[in-house]
C-alpha cells in the first residue's frame, strides 16, 4: 500500500508542475500550449487524487487557489473580496448533483437561479472611488491581481464617471473584457496587412490586447467589457435580494450586461437554458465556452459559503471542448469540386466538439508552413459548431524527433493532371477540369449553366444523380444520352427525360465565347471569354495560344493567360473537346480583331456601368450592344469608369459616379453613342 501511496503521490506531484507550467503560459504570458479541455483533464485528475488522499493536498496545489502570480512589468492590486473561480460541470449528472448539493444545503425543494453565457475572455475587477474610475486589475491568482488601469480606461464600454449625482464612496465591479467577433476578424486582418503573426482565438487577442505594456497599443484594439458581479460596495440602493436584480442595478448605472441572463428554476430549467443557449451559440456576437449557473437569492448564497477555490452557490456547465489535442498521424490530399487541392490531417481519433474527429483541414500548403506542421506531430484540432475541424497549432515540445516534413504534390492525386498554384492563389488546382471525376459534378454544372450552353432542366439532383449512377462522366456524355438511360431515374418520367433531350440538341449551336466559358478554365469569366472569342475568332487559334500571344488581348495578364495555357497543356482536355465537337456542339467561326481593328471600333476602350431599370431595353441587351462596338461593361464604379448608363431605382453605383464626375447617360444617350 505505501509502494502505491508513493507511486500517485509522485503522480500528484508531476500534476502540480505540469498544471503550473500551463497557468503560467494561459495567464501571465496569455499563450497556453493546450486547449482548456486538456487543462481542465489535467486539474480534474489532481482533484480526484487530492479526493481520494487527502494527506496529499498541499497548500501550494493549484486546486488551492486560481490561475498564476502576476507579471512583475505591471504594479500590484491586492482583491480585498478575492476573486475566486467557478468549479465546472461537464455533463447532466454534474449539474444535477449541483443542484441536489444546493437544495440540501438550503433545506428547501426547489431554487431559482439566474443562467447566463460564460464569457471567454479575461476576468476584471473595476474600482470606483465617489463615482470616478480608479483603478482595475486582472484576477491573477485570485488574491493579487496585476494593476492595468491604464489599458482599462482605454475600452469605451467602461464608464469613467458613474452616471449618478450622490455615488457611492465606493464600488467595485467585476466582470470580462473580451473581443466580439466581428473585432477579431478586423484585428487578425491587420495582422495579416502588417505581416504578423495572426490570433489563434478571440480569448488570446482580448489578453494580449488588454496585458500590453503600452496602453496606446490596447487603444487600437476594439476590447469589449461585460459586468457580471460585484465585490465591494458601499451604496445603499444596491439590491440586497437577488443576483438578477444586481445586474440590473449594474445596467442602469451603464455598464455592458448580458442580454441573454434569464431567471429559471430548478434542474429542468438549468438545462433547458444551456440547450437553448448552445443552439444560438454560433450566432453570439461574442466567445462562449459554456454557461454559468448562480443561486439568485444572495441571502441563500451568503448561507451556501465558498468551499477553497469556488463558490458553493454557482457552477459553470462547459460546452463539449472546441478544442483538443491529438496526435497528426498522416496528411492526404483532397481535391475539391472546383479542383483546389486541400490538406487533410489524418488524426488520432479524439473527442471534440461533440464528435469524434479523425480528420482535420490544414487549408494550404502556406498554412502548413507558418504552422510549421509535421506528420508525427501532437497538434490542438478544433472544432466550433458545423464547421469543417481545423489543426489550429502545433504542440512543439512534443515533436517527436521522427516528424517528417510535407510536401504538396505536383499532381492530382485523383486523376494525375498537373496541379497549378498561380501566383495570386493560396490554392493549387488541378487542371484536368474537364475530366478530373472529382471536379465532375461541378464541371457538368457549369457546363449546361445559363450563361454557357444553357441547357434547361439540367440541375444539381439530376446531375448527381447521373454521375453518381456512372451515365455520364465528361461534359460530353451529355451529347450521347438515351431516353431509355435518362427515364429511368428517380422523378424523371419519360416526357421530362423528353425535354432534357430537346434542350440538349438545343445546345449543340451556340457561340464561340459561350463555349470558352462553359470549359470552365480558371481564371476565365463570361467577360474574359467573350474578349477572346472576339479576339482570336476560332478555338484551335486559342488552344495554339501561348502565353505571350495571349496577353496581347485586353484585360488578359500573365495570370490569366497561364491558367488558359495550362488548361489546354492537358490532353484529357483537348480529347473531350474534341468528343463535343464529333457530337455536333458548333458556332460560328472568324478571323479574329487584330488589334488595329479593335482600336477602329466606336467604344473601344470605353467603359461603361450600368445602374437602375431603363425604359424599353434589358440591362442584358444593352450591355452585349455596348460589348459588340468594343466596349467594356463592369459592374463597379472607379475612375477608370468613363460612362455610367442610369435607369429607374438607381442604385448606389449611381451615388458613387456623381461624387467623383463621371459621365452619366439615360438610355437616350446610350443609343446615340451605339449609333
Amino acid at each position: 500500500m505505501e509502494e502505491n501511496i508513493h507511486e500517485i503521490s509522485h503522480r500528484a506531484q508531476a500534476l502540480r508542475a505540469e498544471i503550473e507550467l500551463h497557468n503560467y503560459r494561459y495567464y501571465v504570458l496569455d499563450n497556453p500550449s493546450i486547449p482548456d479541455a486538456e487543462y481542465d483533464r489535467l486539474l480534474r485528475e489532481l482533484q480526484q487524487i487530492e479526493q481520494d488522499f487527502p494527506q496529499l493536498i498541499t497548500a501550494g496545489s493549484p486546486t488551492q487557489r486560481v490561475g498564476a502570480a502576476p507579471l512583475k512589468a505591471f504594479a500590484q492590486i491586492t482583491h480585498t473580496v478575492p476573486m475566486l473561480s467557478l468549479s465546472n460541470a461537464f455533463d447532466e449528472s454534474e449539474v444535477e448533483a449541483f443542484d441536489r448539493r444546493v437544495r440540501d444545503g438550503l433545506s428547501v425543494d426547489s431554487v431559482e437561479y439566474t443562467a447566463e453565457p460564460k464569457f471567454d475572455g479575461l476576468a476584471v475587477s473595476l474600482r470606483y472611488e465617489h463615482g470616478d474610475f480608479k483603478t482595475g486589475a486582472t484576477r491573477g491568482d485570485g488574491y493579487t491581481g496585476e494593476d492595468i488601469t491604464l489599458n482599462l480606461r482605454t475600452i469605451r464600454s467602461i464608464p469613467l464617471r458613474l452616471p449618478l449625482t450622490h455615488p457611492p464612496a465606493l464600488l467595485e465591479v467585476r466582470g470580462e473584457v473580451l473581443m466580439l467577433q466581428k473585432d477579431f476578424q478586423r484585428l487578425n486582418q491587420q495582422q495579416l496587412a502588417k505581416g504578423e503573426k495572426e490570433f489563434a482565438n478571440p480569448r488570446n487577442a482580448a489578453a494580449g490586447s488588454l496585458r500590453q505594456l503600452d496602453p496606446g497599443i490596447t487603444a487600437t484594439r476594439r476590447l469589449t467589457f461585460f459586468a457580471y458581479g460585484i465585490g465591494q460596495c458601499d451604496d445603499a440602493d444596491l439590491p440586497r435580494d437577488t443576483h438578477y436584480r444586481m445586474l440590473q442595478y449594474l445596467s442602469a448605472l451603464h455598464f455592458p450586461v448580458t442580454q441573454e441572463c434569464r431567471v429559471v428554476t430548478g434542474l429542468t430549467g438549468l438545462l433547458d437554458y444551456y440547450r437553448a443557449i448552445g443552439a444560438k451559440r454560433d450566432a453570439l456576437p461574442y466567445a462562449i465556452d459554456g454557461v454559468v449557473y448562480k443561486v439568485n437569492s444572495l441571502a441563500f448564497q451568503e448561507k451556501l459559503g465558498f468551499v477553497s477555490r469556488a463558490p458553493r452557490f454557482a457552477i459553470a456547465h462547459k460546452f463539449p471542448a472546441q478544442e483538443a489535442i491529438t496526435q497528426l498521424l498522416d496528411i492526404d490530399v483532397q481535391v475539391g469540386r472546383t479542383g483546389a487541392l486541400t490538406p487533410v490531417a489524418r488524426l488520432q481519433p479524439v473527442f471534440v466538439g461533440g464528435v469524434t474527429v479523425t480528420n482535420a483541414t490544414l487549408h494550404n500548403a502556406d498554412e502548413i508552413e507558418r504552422k510549421d506542421v509535421r506528420i508525427g506531430d501532437t497538434v490542438i484540432v478544433r472544432r466550433a459548431g458545423d464547421v469543417i475541424p481545423e489543426v489550429v497549432s502545433v504542440v512543439a515540445e512534443k515533436r517527436p524527433a521522427d516528424a517528417r516534413m510535407f510536401v504538396m504534390p505536383g499532381h492530382c492525386p485523383v486523376c494525375g493532371a498537373k496541379a497549378v498554384r498561380l501566383p495570386d492563389e493560396a490554392v493549387a488546382r488541378c487542371t484536368g477540369g474537364l475530366f478530373c471525376p472529382a471536379q465532375r459534378k461541378q464541371a457538368i454544372l457549369h457546363f449546361a449553366s445559363r450563361r454557357a450552353l444553357d441547357i434547361e432542366g439540367l440541375g444539381d439532383k439530376l446531375v448527381d444523380q447521373m454521375v453518381d449512377n456512372a451515365i455520364i462522366r465528361t461534359p460530353a456524355d451529355l451529347y450521347k444520352l438515351g431516353l431509355a438511360a435518362l427515364a429511368s431515374l428517380e422523378r424523371m418520367a419519360e416526357k421530362s427525360a423528353g425535354n432534357i433531350l430537346r434542350a440538349i440538341e438545343k445546345s449543340k449551336h451556340t457561340t464561340l465565347a459561350r463555349f470558352i466559358y462553359a470549359l470552365g478554365i480558371r481564371n476565365v469569366g463570361e467577360a474574359t471569354a467573350k474578349e477572346l472569342a472576339a479576339h482570336l475568332g476560332s478555338l484551335d487559334r486559342l488552344i495554339e495560344a501561348d502565353s505571350e500571344r495571349l496577353q496581347q488581348i485586353p484585360d488578359i495578364g500573365p495570370v490569366v493567360a497561364q491558367s488558359i495555357v495550362d488548361f489546354f497543356a492537358e490532353s484529357h482536355n483537348r480529347e473531350v473537346i474534341e468528343q463535343l465537337r464529333a457530337c455536333g456542339v458548333h458556332w460560328d467561326e472568324h478571323e479574329g480583331k487584330s488589334a488595329q481593328n479593335s482600336l477602329a471600333e466606336p467604344l473601344s476602350g470605353k467603359t461603361f456601368v450600368l445602374t437602375g431599370t431603363l425604359p424599353t431595353m434589358s440591362r442584358e441587351e444593352a450591355k452585349e450592344k455596348i460589348e459588340a462596338l468594343g466596349g467594356k461593361v463592369s459592374g463597379s464604379v472607379s475612375k477608370k469608369t468613363d460612362y455610367v448608363v442610369v435607369g429607374a431605382d438607381p442604385g448606389s453605383k449611381y451615388d458613387k459616379a456623381v461624387s467623383i464626375g463621371i459621365t452619366l447617360l439615360d438610355q437616350e444617350g446610350l443609343e446615340a453613342l451605339l449609333k
